[in-house]
Formats: C-alpha cells, structure tokens, sequence
C-alpha cells in the first residue's frame, strides 16, 4: 500500500499499513480520560487543545508518517490543520476514528469506558437549552434566549468545525483523568519510542 496515495485511510488499510511500516507515528488527539480508556497499542497522546504549541517542535523531529487518531474523525481533521500550519507534511486521519477501529474488530488497549466528549456535548447542550426553555415557561420568557443561545452555537459549531462547550469540557478532571505529560509525550513521538502502556502522569 502506498500511504501518500491515501491520506485518510480506512481501519484496515491502517493496520495493514502499521505492520508494513512500524515506525509510522500513531498520534491520538483525544483528550487524555477518553485515552485512557481505550486506544491503538503505540498511540501517542497530545491532546487537540495542546497540540499546537507542540506543532514545530514535532515537524522538526518526525519525518516518518504520522497518523491522527480521535473519536470520530473530526478532531483529528483539526489537528491536520494545526500540524500543516507549523509545516507538517505526510499527515494522514484514520477515517471514522476509533469508532471505525474498534468496529471493524482490530485491537484495543482498553481500561473502564468513558463516555466521549461528543457525547458530553449533546448532553450538555440539550440539559442548558431544555432548562432555559422551561424557565421562560414558568419563570421569566426572558429566559427563551437561553435555548436561542445554545442553538445558535450549535450551527456555528457545525459551520466552523468548532465547538466552544466541547474546548471546556475537554478541560474538566473527568475527562483529563490520568493526567497527560504532553511534553513527555512529544519528546517521545520524536524519539518513536515504542511503548507498551501509555505515558501518563497520576
């Protein structure tokens, strides 16, 4: 297979490409709770919301093919972005995420299961808007700019590709869990060394 040929690959294209090339570089993006709970054997962890402070010094030390790794596929297409911006060639997504990967049957290091953060979104966003909009039931109809509000952000999330609630929950304990080293974690990415736990911090 000639990875330069596919810059998103599907979940088997992926693992047949890491047995033909091992010192590919496989870098999650998720935040270090989601990590945690599950992930490719190998993954470096950088989280989105660190990774560009990060993006100069990795362009100067890896040359090798680097694979993004989120959820679903889209933070990992935010992380291309901020990689090519400090320069970054030969970047490439795994398509559909870990979603795809883990359906697909292919292997996991796994620990408890921790609900993602997309997820903590939808619920986060759908309890703020049903509260603001029984509130201006019951309370004040002021209130009703509060659902206005959450749906507002909803369409310019979707139409940015950012999502400001999903930045600050991505910050809370929960979803930080075993806290991450990042700059142990990229001096490791340069350096390619293999790993067979994930390097966190307690």
């Amino acid at each position: 297979m000639s990875l330069s040929a596919a810059p998103i690959l599907t979940a088997a294209e992926l693992a047949e490409f890491l047995t033909e090339r091992p010192q590919a570089r496989l870098l999650d993006v998720r935040t270090p709770g989601e990590f945690e709970s599950q992930h490719i054997a190998g993954a470096y962890n950088v989280p989105l919301d660190l990774l560009g402070e990060h993006g100069h010094e990795i362009r100067a030390h890896v040359s090798d093919p680097v694979i993004l790794v989120c959820r679903s596929g889209q933070r990992a297409r935010k992380a291309e972005e901020a990689l090519a911006a400090a320069g970054m060639k030969n970047l490439h997504i795994l398509d559909g995420g870990m979603t795809a990967w883990v359906a697909a049957g292919l292997p996991v290091r796994q620990a408890a299961p921790r609900m993602s953060l997309e997820r903590q979104v939808r619920i986060a966003a759908g309890a703020i808007a049903a509260a603001g909009g029984l509130l201006a039931l019951f309370a004040n109809p002021l209130f009703a700019t509060v659902p206005a509000l959450i749906g507002s952000g909803l369409v310019f999330a979707g139409i940015t590709d950012t999502c400001t609630l999903g930045m600050l929950l991505a910050k809370l304990p929960y979803n930080r869990g075993a806290s991450c080293d990042v700059a142990a974690m990229v001096r490791e990415l340069t350096k390619g060394t293999e790993r067979s736990a994930p390097l966190t911090t307690l």
